[in-house]
């Protein structure tokens, strides 16, 4: 097989481009716009976002999960809190997220501090997921090395016995975090690479300024 050319790999965008007049004062409702069209359009996976967190010596990582709610508090998704995020960010509670939507030629990015939800908040999530799923929760000791699959298969037997017939508990382990944005910023695709990108930075007052930037 011939080497790929990465450098070659390019596309056009066609939009007709993003105004100042267009987008809401409030980049929460300008978010749920943009995040309806997604929906609305049938696009797969339109809530799966790349998160970047670091621990404290700075050394950033990233990972695709599953955006789970929004409101003007923040951005919220779960996961194990020993996983390797979920020790990134009890070292340093501040985190970044990038949604891609190809096929409207639009990202978002998102940045902020970062906080549990409410044990209330994690156990209403937890208990709306399929049964497997909250098994799952109990079984996967999130980013620890296993020796093989077996291991994995053998806890689901075991926890599948433990809750045979009731209700699965919310392990003291899982639940959700909250991002809550001082700073996102809007991308549309143009032509010839003249994106537009507008920024909201929150002010001390609580508002937000939007700036333009260059692509």
């Amino acid at each position: 097989m011939d080497p790929l050319d990465v450098a070659a790999l390019r596309r056009e965008y066609e939009t007709e481009g993003l105004r100042r007049a267009d987008l809401h004062p409030d980049p929460i409702e300008q978010f749920s716009i943009w995040f309806s069209a997604a929906v609305n359009a049938a696009l797969p996976d339109a809530n799966a976002i790349t998160l970047a967190t670091a621990p404290s010596d700075g050394k950033p990582s990233a990972r695709v999960v599953l955006l789970k709610g929004f409101d003007q508090r923040g951005f919220v998704f779960f996961t194990n809190y020993h996983s390797s995020k979920g020790r990134e960010l009890e070292a340093n509670p501040q985190a970044a997220f990038a949604i891609y939507w190809v096929q409207l030629e639009r990202q978002i990015r998102v940045a902020g501090g970062v906080e549990k939800t409410t044990r209330e908040e994690s156990a209403a999530y937890f208990h709306s997921r399929p049964r497997g799923s909250q098994l799952g929760a109990w079984v996967s000791h999130q980013s620890e090395t296993i020796d093989a699959r077996q291991i994995l298969e053998g806890r689901l037997a075991e926890m599948t016995e433990r809750f045979a017939g009731g209700a699965i508990e919310l392990p003291p382990h899982w639940g959700g975090y909250r991002l809550v944005p001082d700073e996102m910023e809007f991308w549309q695709g143009r032509a010839n690479r003249l994106h537009d990108r507008f920024r909201y930075t929150r002010q001390s007052d609580g508002s937000w300024a939007i700036d333009r930037l260059a692509p």
